[in-house]
């Protein structure tokens, strides 16, 4: 006696829903995206086509220790106390109004201190710049 299966199942099924799934979710995350606003700090930061070294640059580092260091132009880095920051950024802006800050901070300093220095700026309306690797 043999016994055969008549009904056999199909393997294959149809891609269309997933497709439209995809493309709803495409869109969901596209519109959502655009009403998403980020809360940042605003800072001036190097663009592609400006050169931040071809204007006059101070800069501000801080080291590991969280000792201060200010440098004017081509200077070398004389170490301050942090009182005597703003002074010596407020002189230096007088003699020169285009000035950029530059702000180095070691990886290991404090993110309290790094903000000090963003408030000076900020109140005095410094144009500054964070940089990410130290002068060489």
């Amino acid at each position: 006696m043999a016994l055969k299966r008549r009904n056999k199942a199909d393997a294959s099924f149809s891609m269309a829903s997933m497709s439209d799934m995809v493309f709803l979710l495409l869109i969901f995350f596209m519109i959502t995206s655009t009403v998403v606003h980020p809360n940042a700090i605003k800072i001036m930061l190097p663009q592609s086509k400006q050169q931040t070294s071809a204007k006059p640059l101070t800069r501000v580092i801080i080291d590991k220790d969280l000792n201060y260091y200010v440098a004017y132009g081509k200077e070398r880095e004389r170490s301050v106390i942090f009182e005597e920051v703003e002074p010596f950024l407020k002189q230096v802006i007088t003699d020169e109004p285009e000035m950029y800050i530059a702000l180095y901070a070691d990886e290991t300093v404090p993110h309290g201190e790094v903000v000090k220095i963003l408030n000076i700026a900020n109140i005095n309306k410094f144009k500054l710049v964070i940089a990410t690797r130290p002068v060489k």
